[in-house]
């Protein structure tokens, strides 16, 4: 197809939106959908029936570091987040805490919860610098906040959130402790004994490099025990959990093999190639990042407040680059003192070279020196992402 840098070695910085499978994992999926279409669904459960039913769990289980018995499968993590959080039983005096960075799926549940049970729904403020206020959640926590929600790593920013400090200030009180790992697991340790959470969700098509439509939930069994409180006083709609849509055969057998992938490989390290990458971006004549915090991950959003974002990733394509257009509303909170509306968003792949950063960085000049600007906007001052009020 012309213009889009097929016949290209495309550079992939594109792992956030949907990782590169490795060829075994791939090899697994394609055998899969081939039995499944020569012989029917029925003889695909049968060959892998064992792995998709037991072993997944087992593998899933020794990566996050959690007893046996304490995982589920769904079509991705928000709909386990929705499917779990959604049965929960509040009431009109319990608090409900989430951030800045939460997703508008993960958002949309929390909202739901609060209209059915009346309870309160809190914003835990930033810093200046952008980084989750612990100061304020240390003064604020008491027995009334019966749950936590905080994504590892946000859907359009790459700060990484003290997810291990925040269980511990939790630990002695009553609440909930739930993690959003989509952005993280597969770039970053995520061990369930260190951030001590009650549930955390995932997806296996991002830094895990896995099939889509599969996703993730640790659920411990302070959670489980909640839930089934709940399912036995009626109190909530616990129906929606059994009701949701689980992933095809095929996937799951696809998603067992990139965890046995995953575990024989040594976890990859990105430091070298994070200040690089920004430093490539930034290197940029007006460019901005967006980059809060003082724990920056593998990922790295910025704009062009004078450029299209669109424009920019299809010259980009053109060139052989992959990356991300991202919009405010992934995390509609942060929205309201974003930057932009629209912004790119760069991440790293176990096989990013320095080089492919070097040419990611001459095709972004290339880009931004041939595309029109458009009408000139208001510039916002960065730090204004910190001002979230509830």
């Amino acid at each position: 197809m012309s213009g889009t840098g097929e016949g290209l070695e495309m550079i992939h910085l594109n792992t956030a939106g949907q990782g590169r499978m490795p060829d075994p994992v791939r090899t697994v999926l394609t055998e899969c959908v081939r039995v499944e279409d020569r012989f029917g669904p029925h003889e695909l459960e049968e060959r892998v029936g064992d792995l998709v039913h037991g072993e997944v769990h087992q593998r899933l289980e020794r990566l996050l570091n959690t007893p046996d018995g304490h995982t589920e499968l769904f079509t991705g993590g928000a709909a386990g987040f929705d499917a779990l959080v959604s049965g929960l039983a509040l009431g009109k005096r319990d608090r409900v805490w989430t951030t800045p960075y939460e997703s508008a799926a993960h958002l949309a549940t929390l909202r739901s919860v609060r209209d059915r049970t009346r309870c309160r729904l809190e914003v835990v403020p930033l810093r200046p610098d952008g980084d989750l206020d612990l100061d304020w959640m240390s003064a604020h926590i008491d027995d009334s906040v019966a749950l936590v929600s905080v994504p590892h790593v946000p859907a359009n920013r790459g700060i990484v959130n003290p997810v291990e400090a925040i269980g511990r200030l939790l630990a002695p009180h009553r609440c909930l402790y739930a993690v959003d790992a989509a952005y993280s697991l597969g770039q970053l340790p995520v061990d369930i004994a260190d951030i001590g959470c009650h549930l955390l969700t995932g997806d296996g098509w991002r830094f895990l490099r896995g099939p889509r439509s599969v996703g993730f939930a640790y659920v411990s069994a302070r959670l489980r025990d909640a839930l089934s409180r709940a399912e036995v006083a009626d109190e909530a709609p616990r129906a929606a959990a059994l009701a949701s849509p689980v992933p095809t055969t095929a996937a799951v057998a696809a998603f067992a093999s990139v965890l046995s992938h995953r575990a024989a490989r040594p976890a990859p390290s990105y430091e070298g190639l994070i200040p690089a990458l920004r430093g490539a971006v930034a290197g940029v004549a007006g460019v901005e990042l967006l980059a809060p915090g003082r724990h920056p991950s593998a990922m790295l959003a910025f704009h062009h407040p004078e450029l299209s974002a669109a424009l920019i990733r299809r010259g980009l394509a053109e060139r052989g680059v992959a990356v991300r257009k991202t919009v405010a509303d992934e995390t509609p909170l942060l929205a309201r003192h974003a930057t932009a509306t629209t912004a790119l968003c760069v991440s790293l792949d176990e096989g990013t070279t320095q080089q492919d950063i070097d040419d990611f960085a001459e095709a972004l000049a290339a880009v931004v020196a041939e595309i029109r600007p458009l009408r000139a906007v208001p510039r916002t001052d960065p730090a204004r992402i910190a001002l979230v009020g509830s």
